[in-house]
């Protein structure tokens, strides 16, 4: 415990300030509890002077010490009472953040929250697609119509290409490490289960994750910015059954379709590796496909596209709504939408590839 003085020089200004403050820097100690100036040789301070002093008085406050002066000569009193407040102000410490066990109670509330009101939309979905038609309220077939065609038709390109080339990647790929055992034929086996169960529903689900659900998301969630949505509700229109059913009935039907795409278009990629590079004639190729083509594998990966449907629209739908602030809100909810949507589509595969593994062996 000690205390350090210090002699100011005879003009305080902003060269001798920073001296000052730069003495101050380097002497203090661990120990030290306060900081005295003598001002006694100090006959001019100048506003530069003055500004270091109030450095010097924060760095000092900062390594828990007290900061004092004495000494003073007449000629600069006045500016001393009135630099003297800033001087002996108490640092701003920072808001305290929540600790541990108020992050995970907020965070569990929020959770249950947002997971209420994911239900809550999926219910009404539920009802709008699968019940409310039989009781005289139809479906809007144009939007759904439209909705098919932007999600489906405008995104086969993409489809065929992606797949296609992950069928070549993995027939060149599996090719180098069957040709020492020269089995290089079962490749397309390989192709044909690997596609039928996982990579066409999967990698098409990524990537309409990627073009549809980004998409879903960034509209209604422009659309909640700019209150479009207040505006409908205000017209006494339900949101749910106006824009949220059709995306995702025209996703349920549109998505298995590109994953049959995929399908085709993975097992021509592989095709072309086997026939052109490893020189397989094209009839035993297709005959060896067509044999490693089982009805369960094909029904796994079909399954699979309707419930990555249903998760790709509706969590999109669902962060679409929950925008909050502007453009950057915009930004931020479509990022999560993506987000949510592949992780939501890992866990829905690691459920079917549980159950086909227990139940089919």
């Amino acid at each position: 415990m000690s205390e350090t003085r210090l002699n100011t020089p005879e003009q305080l200004n902003s060269e001798t300030g920073e001296h000052l403050y730069n003495e101050v820097h380097r002497g203090w100690r661990k120990g030290v509890t306060a900081l005295v100036l003598d001002l006694e040789q100090t006959r001019d301070i100048d506003s530069p002077g003055g500004a270091w002093l109030l450095k010097i008085a924060g760095y000092v406050r900062s390594k828990g010490g007290k900061f004092n002066w004495e000494g003073q000569r007449e000629e600069i009193r006045d500016f001393m009472d009135m630099f003297a407040p800033a001087l002996r102000m108490k640092p701003v410490l920072p808001p305290k953040g929540p600790g541990l066990l108020d992050r995970v109670t907020n965070g569990c509330i929020d959770f249950w929250g947002e997971s209420c009101e994911f239900a809550t939309l999926c219910l009404d979905t539920i009802y709008w697609i699968g019940i409310a038609p039989f009781e005289g309220k139809g479906l809007r077939l144009n939007a759904i119509m439209d909705e098919a065609y932007e999600m489906g038709v405008r995104a086969i390109r993409i489809v065929f290409l992606m797949n296609f080339l992950l069928g070549l990647i993995i027939a060149m790929l599996s090719a180098k490490q069957v040709e020492a055992f020269g089995m290089q034929i079962y490749v397309a086996d390989l192709i044909m289960i690997g596609f039928a169960r996982e990579l066409a529903a999967v990698m098409t689900a990524v990537v309409v994750s990627a073009r549809t659900g980004a998409a879903i998301a960034a509209e209604l969630a422009t659309m909640k910015v700019q209150e479009e949505i207040d505006a409908l509700r205000g017209m006494g229109i339900n949101i749910v059954q106006y824009l949220v059913s059709p995306k995702v009935l025209a996703l349920v039907i549109v998505l298995p379709c590109l994953s049959t795409i995929g399908l085709v278009s993975g097992i021509a990629g592989g095709a072309v590796w086997g026939v052109i590079v490893l020189g397989f004639r094209p009839a035993i190729w297709y005959q060896q496909t067509l044999g490693a083509a089982f009805m369960g594998d094909l029904i796994q990966g079909f399954l699979k596209t309707l419930f990555f449907a249903l998760a790709i629209a509706l969590i999109g739908c669902h962060n679409g709504l929950r925008v909050s602030g502007g453009s950057r809100g915009v930004g931020l909810v479509t990022t999560r939408a993506v987000v949510m949507d592949i992780f939501t589509m890992i866990c829905i595969d690691i459920l079917f590839a549980i159950f086909f593994y227990y139940l089919f062996g």
